[in-house]
C-alpha cells in the first residue's frame, strides 16, 4: 500500500491519478477534507482507503505505519505562504514530517516528502546548498527546519527525498482560494472580467517582467514517480524545469489560449514587499545526477494543457 498525505490536494491528487493509471489502486489517501470541495479531486481516483489527517497522526504515533505500507509520499501540509502563525507552521510542517520521517526510517519505507524553493527567498542562487537558503516567510522556514533536519540523519537506512517544488500549476487548484498558482487566478480574471492583472515592478524588474520557474504538475509528478521507481537514491533535489519564464509570459499564455483578453498591471502590494520572490530559477544539477532526465513542459505548452482541462 502507498500512503499519500494531503491525497485530496492539488498534487497530490495528481500523484494518485498517476498511480492509478499504473494500475496501482492500494493507496490510502490521508487529508484534510473540512473543506469538502476538495472531493472532486478525487471523484475520478481509486483508491482503497481514506484517513483524517488527525485520525491518521494519532494512529501514527500509537501503532506507527498500517501494515504493508510499501511508500509515504509526504504532500499534506500548510502551503500558505502569508500565514504568519508561527506555531501552527511548525507544527504542520515540521513536527508532522518529523514524526512521518521516524515512523517510515523505523520500518525501512521510502519517503518522499513535499520541500518548497521557498527555501530559497529572493536567491539569486537557487542551489540545494544552505549557503543559498534565506526563506522570506515562516512557511519557507518551516521547509527548510525540515530540510535541516533530514541533513541531518543520514542513517535512516531507507530512501528518504526531499522535492523542492518551485511555482507548480495545473488542474485540480480550485480550492487553493488566494494559494493558487497565477494560471488558474490569470484564467479566473480574464473569464470574469475580460483582463489579466499583473503585478507593476519591484525589486528592478519591469512590469510583469518578474520571472519564476513554473511547473506543470504532470511534470512534478514525473519526479516523485521517477524517485519512488528508484528506491537507492536519497538526497534533497529541486523540483523545476531549470527556466525561469516571466508573468507576461503567463498572461500571453492565459489569454491566447481564449483568444481575447488585455493585461492591466496593478500596484505591488505592501504587505509583499521584502517578501516576494521576483526571480526563481531551479538549479537541475542534483536531480540530473540522480538520473532523472525527463522532459519538461514549457509555460506555453502547460497553460494549454492545463486550460483544456478547467474550462472543459
Amino acid at each position: 500500500m502507498i500512503i499519500v498525505t494531503g491525497g485530496a490536494g492539488f498534487i497530490g491528487s495528481n500523484l494518485v491519478r498517476a498511480l492509478n493509471a499504473r494500475g496501482r489502486k492500494d493507496i490510502l489517501v490521508v487529508d484534510d477534507m473540512t473543506d469538502g470541495t476538495k472531493f472532486i479531486n478525487l471523484a475520478d481516483c481509486q483508491i482503497a482507503d481514506y484517513e483524517d489527517k488527525d485520525v491518521f497522526r494519532r494512529r501514527l504515533s500509537s501503532h506507527g505505519l498500517p501494515a504493508h505500507t510499501s511508500a509515504v509520499l509526504h504532500q499534506g501540509a500548510c502551503t500558505s505562504t502569508t500565514e504568519w502563525d508561527g506555531r501552527l507552521m511548525l507544527d504542520q510542517n515540521f513536527a508532522v514530517s518529523r514524526e512521518m520521517l521516524h515512523a517510515c526510517a523505523d520500518s525501512r519505507i521510502p519517503f518522499i516528502y513535499a520541500s518548497s524553493a521557498a527555501v530559497y527567498g529572493a536567491g539569486p542562487e537557487f542551489r540545494e546548498d544552505s549557503a543559498c537558503e534565506r526563506p522570506l516567510n515562516v512557511y519557507g522556514y518551516s521547509k527548510l527546519l525540515f530540510d535541516q533536519y533530514v541533513r541531518r540523519r543520514q542513517d535512516t537506512g531507507s530512501q528518504v527525498v526531499g522535492l523542492r517544488y518551485f511555482n507548480v500549476y495545473g488542474p485540480g487548484e480550485q480550492h487553493k482560494d488566494a494559494m493558487a498558482s497565477v494560471v488558474w487566478h490569470f484564467n479566473d480574471q480574464l473569464k470574469r472580467h475580460g483582463e489579466v492583472r499583473l503585478f507593476e515592478g519591484s525589486d528592478g524588474y519591469p512590469a510583469g517582467e518578474q520571472r519564476r520557474d513554473f511547473v506543470f504538475v504532470d511534470d512534478i509528478v514525473k519526479i516523485v514517480l521517477y524517485f519512488l521507481d528508484h528506491p537507492d537514491r536519497s538526497g534533497i533535489f529541486n523540483a523545476g524545469t531549470g527556466r525561469a519564464q516571466t508573468f507576461n509570459q503567463v498572461a500571453r499564455a492565459v489569454i491566447g489560449w481564449h483568444g481575447h483578453g488585455e493585461i492591466r498591471y496593478v500596484g505591488f502590494p505592501a504587505h509583499l514587499q521584502g517578501r516576494y520572490q521576483s526571480f526563481t530559477q531551479a538549479d537541475l544539477g542534483r536531480l540530473k545526477s540522480a538520473g532523472f532526465d525527463g522532459n519538461f513542459h514549457s509555460v506555453e505548452q502547460g497553460v494549454r494543457a492545463t486550460l483544456d482541462v478547467i474550462n472543459d
